[in-house]
């Protein structure tokens, strides 16, 4: 075995050291920073160590398949954005739609991001309505930033011209039969949403 084949094995066993040690997925810039070389890492690709999740997103050949995969390489690649809405609903378990696109919320007046898959749909939030019930969910070895789930529900009701307001209703049932219902922290991000007045009548058919 020559010194150059060597010397790859070694850059390649680093490599792989760093990707296990976060969890079997890096971002290009983050696999650099913490020490892969560029070429290490086109190398490993090309003889199919590393798989490509998405455009500047590897993942190790042969770890465990990913249970999320879609939510995992938003939050990689869209690290500002927070999983909301049908996306988020589906995550917490209290709807029967099948989110067709990872459903993103972003700061008003963000850079939208640029991403070929999976396929996204950004909600434009701002303020309080953007910062507050945030939750970090570490999916596959990645810290997802979701939503609460009443916070969730009180989204839904404020985007119910674009999910339907049937979907809204639909969580709200759910979310009372399979969960501890939190009135207080409903109320309190209905508020933050503006959606007071809607969303008190469902609350009060159901409780």
């Amino acid at each position: 075995m020559s010194a150059k084949t060597n010397k790859q094995g070694s850059r390649f066993d680093r490599a792989v050291a760093i990707f296990r040690k976060h969890g079997g997925i890096l971002r290009t810039a983050k696999a650099l920073h913490a020490g892969i070389h560029p070429s290490t890492l086109y190398a490993m690709r090309d003889v199919g160590s590393l798989e490509v999740v998405s455009r500047g997103v590897y993942r190790l050949t042969g770890t465990e398949p990913l249970g999320n995969p879609d939510l995992v390489t938003v939050a990689t690649r869209v690290r500002s954005g927070v999983i909301c809405l049908i996306s988020a609903l589906a995550f917490h378990e209290i709807t029967t739609q099948i989110p067709h696109e990872v459903h993103v919320a972003l700061q008003r007046g963000s850079e939208g991001p640029r991403l070929d898959y999976p396929p996204i749909k950004i909600y434009w939030f701002s303020g309080q309505a953007f910062t507050t019930g945030v939750e970090i969910h570490e999916l596959d070895g990645v810290g997802v930033r979701i939503y609460s789930l009443e916070k969730t529900l009180a989204d839904c009701f404020k985007f119910r011209n674009k999910i339907g307001l049937d979907t809204a209703v639909e969580a709200v049932r759910f979310y009372r039969e399979r969960r501890n219902v939190n009135v207080d922290a409903l109320m309190r991000y209905a508020k933050i949403c503006r959606v007071e007045k809607v969303i008190r009548p469902y609350l009060e058919a159901i409780l």
